[in-house]
């Protein structure tokens, strides 16, 4: 459901300033043994209250990750009308996936909403999808709802994703430079849009603020 255009907007320098400070601060807690514990403990909206109907393990196939590898950051590629309903999304996109692209899930394991909430898509022991030519195989797919070609992310959902990325950090321990936007690995698309592009830094620098100060009070 990636449906981008470039496009020009005003520029986000605000989004910028917010972004670097309202973030630091945060702590990452030391890494339990599977990856949506510690997500969960920090109040992730896990698949089952959504709606997700989980399919039989077999139909994964070869796609079981190994080593997790990097973060890739995507945008939705649609606009995101104020006040929709998220789980009614999820569940409408994980029929999708199934029915026209004869993937297993949706295609990310995380989706980040306008007003922070942080959902579990696709188990993240299991490959993601992507309809451009990248290989997902060791990525955990971060996808924030809306269309950033023609909106910007909300304050609340950078905050939210500079958390979760700082919390894949550490529990995969991974550098701050394996965090990586959709159109790093693939020519085919301007995901995750430049609106969210222009802050891109300062997610991976607030992201990596909070990996450094794991285990602190």
């Amino acid at each position: 459901m990636n449906r981008e255009g470039r496009s020009s907007g005003a520029r986000s320098g605000a989004w910028s300033v917010v972004l670097m400070t309202a973030v630091l601060g945060f702590a990452a807690p030391a890494a339990p043994a599977h990856a949506n514990d510690t997500l969960n403990d920090r109040g992730m909206v896990t698949a089952a209250p959504w709606g997700s109907v989980a399919p039989p393990q077999a139909t994964y196939r070869s796609r079981r990750q190994g080593a997790i590898t990097g973060l890739t950051v995507h945008h939705q590629g649609e606009t995101w009308p104020a006040g929709a309903d998220v789980p009614a999304y999820l569940r409408r996109l994980q029929q999708w996936s199934r029915r026209e692209r004869a993937w297993v899930d949706v295609p990310y394991h995380y989706i980040v909403a306008p007003d922070g909430a942080v959902y579990a898509g696709r188990d993240p022991q299991w490959a993601g999808d992507s309809n451009t030519d990248y290989d997902t195989l060791g990525q955990l797919q971060v996808m924030l709802l809306g269309n950033f070609e023609h909106q910007q992310p909300t304050v609340a959902q950078l905050q939210a994703t500079a958390r979760l990325l700082g919390q894949l950090l550490a529990l995969h321990g991974l550098a701050p430079d394996r965090i990586r936007a959709h159109r790093h690995h693939t020519t085919q698309t301007v995901c995750p849009g430049e609106h969210l592009m222009r802050v891109f830094e300062d997610l991976r620098a607030q992201a990596a603020a909070g990996l450094t100060r794991v285990g602190t009070p």
